[in-house]
C-alpha cells in the first residue's frame, strides 16, 4: 500500500523497518524537527528521521500540523494509509480524513488502559504484570479510536522501563504488519473502546522521582523499574544526589531510609527493604552498588535521603 509514516524515537523505528521490510511504498515520512542534544547542543535528528533516509525516503519536519502546510504536503503525497508511531504531534481532523483507508496508530499499551504518552513507564510504576501494543485508527481523542489489534506479553519482575521499551517496539512493529495485512484485504476489524475502562498515562516529569522511603519496597521498586533509563529514581547520601538505576527486593527491618546491611546496599522502607545495586553518585559515572561500596564506606544505621542544608 501506498504509505505515509509518522514517528520520530527509536520506538518508532522497528515499525518503519517493517513497513518496509514487507514492501509497502513508503512515499514520505513526518518526524518532528532537529532538536540541540548533548553538552554542545548540536541539532540531532531523530531516529526516524535517520532511517528514513537511510532508505532514500523523504522527510517531512513541520513545526506545525494546523497551519496548512502539512496538510498540502500529505494531499500531494496521495497516501492510502497514514501511519502514526510516537510522532510527537496532534493530527488534526482533515489530516485524519484525508486517507481512503485512515489513520493507524501503534500504542504501547493494552489499550483503553494506558492512553497518552507515557503507557510504558507507567505500566511498570504501577506494577502491572502484562503489558503490549495496540493498533487502533485514529479519531480526535487522545488514543480513543476503535481498535483493531493487541499482542500481549509479561513484564518481568525487574525489568526496566528501557528493556520493556526495547520489547515492546518488535511487538509493535509486528502487530503493524499483521493490521496492514489486515487492511490491504478489507477485513480489519473495529473493537470500540470502553471507556469506563480506561486510564491515563502522562508524560513523566522528574518530580515523580524523588524516592519516598516511606513507601513499601514494593512500590519504590516498581517506581525504580519504571523510570529506568530516564528520568531515574534518586535520593540523597551525605546531602549529595544518588541515582538509583536498579534494585531488587531484599530482606530486614529498620526505619525508612536506614542501611541495614554492612556488606550490600540494603535500605530498609515503609514495608520491606530493597537492595540497589545499580548506582550513580552526582558527578560520577554510573556502576554496580558493589563498586561503589568498595570505594566508600557506609555505616549500618546511615540514613538515605536527607538533602544537605541550602
Amino acid at each position: 500500500m501506498r504509505v505515509v509514516f509518522m514517528g520520530t524515537p527509536e520506538f518508532a523505528v522497528p515499525s518503519l523497518e517493517q513497513l518496509i521490510k514487507d514492501g509497502h511504498e513508503v512515499v514520505g515520512v513526518f518526524a518532528q524537527p532537529d532538536k540541540p542534544k548533548g553538552r554542545g547542543y548540536k541539532l540531532a535528528a531523530p531516529p526516524v528521521k535517520e532511517a528514513a533516509l537511510a532508505h532514500n525516503i523523504p522527510v517531512y519536519q513541520p513545526t506545525k500540523m494546523r497551519d496548512g502546510e502539512a496538510l498540502s504536503i500529505l494531499q500531494e503525497l496521495n497516501p492510502e494509509v497514514i501511519i502514526v508511531v510516537a510522532y510527537g504531534k496532534i493530527l488534526p481532523k482533515e489530516i485524519l480524513e484525508l486517507p481512503e483507508k485512515g489513520c493507524i496508530n501503534v500504542h504501547g499499551s493494552l489499550l483503553p488502559k494506558y492512553r497518552g504518552a507515557g503507557p510504558i513507564q507507567w505500566s511498570v510504576i504501577n506494577g502491572e504484570k502484562v503489558t503490549g501494543v495496540t493498533t487502533m485508527y485514529m479519531g480526535e481523542g487522545l488514543d480513543t479510536g476503535d481498535m483493531i489489534l493487541k499482542e500481549e506479553t509479561e513484564i518481568g519482575e525487574n525489568e526496566t522501563y528501557g528493556e520493556l521499551h526495547d520489547r515492546l517496539c518488535h511487538i509493535g512493529a509486528h502487530c503493524l504488519s499483521e493490521t496492514m495485512k489486515l487492511i490491504e484485504a478489507g477485513t480489519a476489524p473495529r473493537e470500540v473502546q470502553d471507556d469506563s475502562l480506561s486510564s491515563y498515562a502522562p508524560m513523566l516529569n522528574k518530580e515523580i522521582a524523588k524516592i519516598d522511603f516511606h513507601k513499601s519496597a514494593e512500590e519504590l521498586h516498581h517506581l525504580i523499574c519504571g523510570l529506568s533509563p530516564w528520568p531515574v529514581a534518586y535520593t540523597y547520601l551525605d546531602g549529595t544526589l544518588l541515582k538509583i538505576h536498579r534494585a531488587v527486593k531484599a530482606n530486614g527491618k529498620g526505619q525508612p531510609g536506614e542501611l541495614i546491611d554492612k556488606k550490600k546496599m540494603i535500605v530498609a522502607c515503609g514495608e520491606g527493604a530493597l537492595e540497589f545495586t545499580e548506582v550513580q553518585l552526582a558527578g560520577s559515572k554510573r556502576m554496580a552498588a558493589a563498586d561503589f561500596l568498595r570505594g566508600k564506606q557506609l555505616p549500618v544505621g546511615k540514613i538515605l535521603g536527607v538533602e544537605a542544608a541550602e
